[in-house]
């Protein structure tokens, strides 16, 4: 998902991952502050995700709001470990680990939507058929078509089925106002997280040239205040944790058990599923 940039010098061998074999290059200039990390900002913006995924983790477990839950926490981890991965090496096998877990993540959220109940309605079918789906995807993608397009165009499409599923089964619920309005909330923030993001993705790539003029205007560190890319991967860790919370509290609306469990903030930043007054 993106423009290969001219950095033709910084990818010579002679720096620690060597010649770069991704299909994509971002406007980040390679190598530019460390040896060892092809594009540094883009690799450590990505600490918000994989905090904020780990705290759904632990959160979804310590309360034991199931399996399908903490999948989709654990869907999340796997995108930012991967982009982190891929944005350090510039690697074609750790691009397809940035980009093909975020697949695996939507169809994750799919098949917890739709299985949103205790009891289970599709039985083995389901996500026999999701796996099917996304392994089709996955050979087409690393055999075939290595396309960025054909990426962005099959995870359109899991988000869509996603996203219809979770409209489906809000409109379902029986809820208090209160809920309501926090539901309501999550989902705003995420979609804001989310189309935010992706226009700053997007600026990020058409005017690279200028983006690049200024950040050695401002010299290290006020030139990361411009690395759109990095900008994108903090807002879409909030857009996306947002939808999680989301899918996670519409779980437990789902169940009845809504009002047990509230949005708390852990250090004031990172916002998760948390018990209402909690047994000391």
């Amino acid at each position: 998902m993106g423009m290969i940039k001219d950095d033709t010098v910084r990818n010579a061998t002679s720096y620690y991952w060597g010649e770069r074999t991704s299909t994509i290059d971002w406007c980040e200039e390679n190598y530019a502050i460390s040896n060892y990390i092809a594009e540094f900002w883009n690799t450590l913006t990505n600490v918000a995700m994989i905090t904020l995924a780990v705290l759904g983790i632990y959160s979804s477990i310590r309360h034991r709001h199931g399996k399908r839950v903490t999948a989709m926490y654990v869907g999340l981890l796997l995108v930012g470990v991967g982009s982190a991965c891929f944005h350090a090496t510039l690697k074609y096998t750790t691009q397809l680990l940035d980009e093909l877990p975020m697949l695996y993540l939507c169809a994750l959220c799919f098949y917890s939507l739709v299985e949103i109940d205790v009891d289970i309605k599709f039985g083995k079918r389901l996500p026999i058929a999701l796996a099917l789906f996304q392994t089709g995807i996955t050979l087409i993608y690393v055999f075939w078509m290595q396309n960025p397009a054909f990426h962005q165009v099959a995870f359109g499409v899991t988000a869509v089925g996603a996203i219809v599923f979770g409209t489906k089964r809000f409109s379902e619920l029986n809820i208090g106002s209160e809920t309501r309005r926090t539901l309501s909330r999550l989902h705003l923030m995420g979609h804001l997280g989310m189309w935010g993001g992706f226009l700053v993705w997007n600026v990020d790539n058409i005017f690279c040239h200028q983006l690049r003029t200024y950040r050695s205007y401002l010299g290290m560190p006020l030139d990361g205040l411009l690395q759109l890319h990095g900008w994108w991967h903090i807002m879409t860790a909030y857009g996306s944790v947002y939808l999680l919370l989301w899918a996670h509290l519409l779980k437990l609306a789902r169940l009845g058990h809504d009002t047990m469990f509230s949005i708390q903030y852990f250090m004031g930043i990172f916002p998760h599923v948390a018990l209402n007054n909690p047994k000391k």
